[in-house]
């Protein structure tokens, strides 16, 4: 980082209803759906720790109270809930809510609902090497298509020599945005506490010049339905074999 320091906040994106995860969403938040015994939360909250993360917040809406047992042990990172249990407020509104505990440095974003598996170093920790201030309002972690598990839609975003972003619209060349990216918060200044997309940031920085991509080493995981769970735990007996 330009600044000569990683982020030590987190943000990470829990409060979704994960619908197409149903019949196992009726009764339990996705997040804490377990992957190969591991929660989807704690791979996240465990892959933020090993990259030196000291506090995480955490949103919650969709049987909230379940993630607050669930996370309440935890020390590394220190979890901080940021309740949206009255109305759901999208990615970039769940963030705007937060704010005032995510400070005025950039700090990671991550999905909960999304993983991967570190290859040769920490991926996160890259990003955070990668991260340039002077540059960037966005720099998000991108995944090789050829190098994911679950993804069943297109790609996301295509990446030019000096790592500036454009919207792939599905372009067989792009890549998938992997759930993890470096903010710089001062994009959501005036930002009101509404619903809302982060799409319209990603668009805004693109337009700026100021989005843009690392290519990610390790193996992306997506859990988005039922039968992408065996998948998911394939490919991590898979990596666990090859000595990952």
């Amino acid at each position: 980082m330009s600044s000569g320091k990683a982020p030590r906040i987190a943000m990470v994106l829990a409060a979704g209803l994960g619908t197409r995860l149903r019949p196992i969403t009726n009764t339990m938040p996705k997040p804490l759906v377990p992957i190969a015994g591991k929660t989807l939360l704690d791979r996240g909250l465990d892959a933020l720790a090993a990259a030196g993360v000291e506090k995480a917040v955490v949103n919650v809406h969709h049987f909230p109270d379940q993630v607050r047992r669930h996370v309440a042990p935890r020390t590394v990172p220190r979890v901080v809930i940021s309740d949206e249990s009255e109305a759901l407020l999208g990615s970039a509104g769940g963030i705007v809510k937060a704010l005032p505990e995510l400070g005025s440095d950039p700090f990671y974003l991550l999905n909960a609902d999304t993983f991967w598996i570190d290859r040769g170093g920490s991926d996160l920790e890259r990003l955070a090497l990668a991260w340039d201030a002077s540059r960037m309002d966005i720099l998000m972690m991108l995944a090789d298509p050829a190098h994911a598990t679950g993804h069943s839609k297109g790609t996301d975003f295509v990446i030019d020599a000096d790592g500036r972003l454009a919207r792939a619209n599905n372009a067989p060349e792009g890549f998938i945005y992997a759930g993890a990216a470096i903010l710089e918060p001062r994009i959501f200044a005036g930002a009101a506490v509404v619903p809302q997309s982060f799409d319209l940031y990603f668009d805004r920085a693109a337009a700026a010049g100021r989005l843009y991509g690392m290519k990610m080493d390790g193996h992306w995981i997506t859990v988005g339905t039922p039968d992408a769970i065996p998948l998911a735990e394939q490919a991590i007996a898979e990596a666990a074999r090859q000595g990952s």
